[in-house]
């Protein structure tokens, strides 16, 4: 008995460790831990971006399409979103603009990466998504690595990051399934920022995925692959019980 107590404490030591190694990409956000300044406090405001974070994220919640149909779609759901609970600007490592972290459902904004208004509005788009399929369906954020491939899936492919405009600044250009291999490419880029994996693992899943993943465009009604797409898809989000409303 005494052998097999042992292998058992040896065995959740070993996952102890394991989870401790894998971090799930919260060392891209120090400030999840710890923050210098009180959240709102005086000092946060005067000697980080977070004021001007905030006003950034003030203005994309009001005037994107994208955000707006995000944000009724997910009241519709009964996952109402408020600005001071969930979001949060906060200082990142510099090679992410934000992250969704389910543990708080709360949305981070790289406050010193983001430095203009259409960054900012894909960035609260792209995390917004997340947020969309994690309010909509139960989503194994940290154990399912198909439910992340997938929601990175949604969130390359209806959040504008794989725009015309957006490509053509990164210098990517291509013409046939262009928009396909631009969403399989970022959200590639998005789970190996977050996991522990190979490249190889990573493409593996993406691939068992993609096409279900890729078709899912809830809650807009087609890809917007531009803001004038955007405001078409939110228009008919306003519109869609306008019909039997008047029976």
């Amino acid at each position: 008995m005494a052998q097999n107590r042992a292998k058992e404490e040896e065995s959740i030591n070993k996952e102890n460790k394991e989870q401790k190694e894998e971090d799930f990409g919260y060392n891209l956000y120090p400030e999840r831990g710890s923050s210098k300044f009180k959240q709102g406090s005086i000092g946060e405001s005067l000697f980080t971006f977070k004021h001007k974070c905030q006003i950034m994220l003030q203005f994309a919640m009001d005037t994107s399409p994208y955000a707006k149909l995000l944000l009724g779609a997910m009241k519709s759901s009964g996952c109402t979103v408020y600005k001071d609970r969930h979001f949060s600007c906060e200082d990142c490592d510099g090679t992410v603009s934000g992250g969704f972290d389910a543990v708080t459902s709360q949305i981070v904004l790289c406050q010193n990466n983001i430095h203009q208004q259409a960054h900012m509005n894909r960035v609260v788009t792209h995390e917004l998504i997340h947020a969309f399929d994690h309010c909509r369906a139960r989503v194994d954020w940290f154990s399912n690595f198909r439910h992340l491939a997938c929601s990175e899936i949604r969130a390359a492919n209806l959040s504008g990051d794989c725009s015309f405009v957006n490509e053509m600044s990164r210098f990517n250009f291509g013409l046939k399934e262009h928009h396909q291999a631009c969403v399989r490419s970022r959200a590639l880029r998005s789970i190996l920022a977050v996991r522990k994996v190979s490249r190889e693992e990573a493409e593996q899943v993406v691939d068992e995925v993609f096409d279900s993943c890729f078709h899912d465009h809830a809650p807009f009604s087609r890809i917007p692959h531009s803001k004038k797409d955007a405001k078409f898809a939110h228009r008919d989000y306003e519109n869609r019980d306008r019909y039997y409303a008047n029976l």
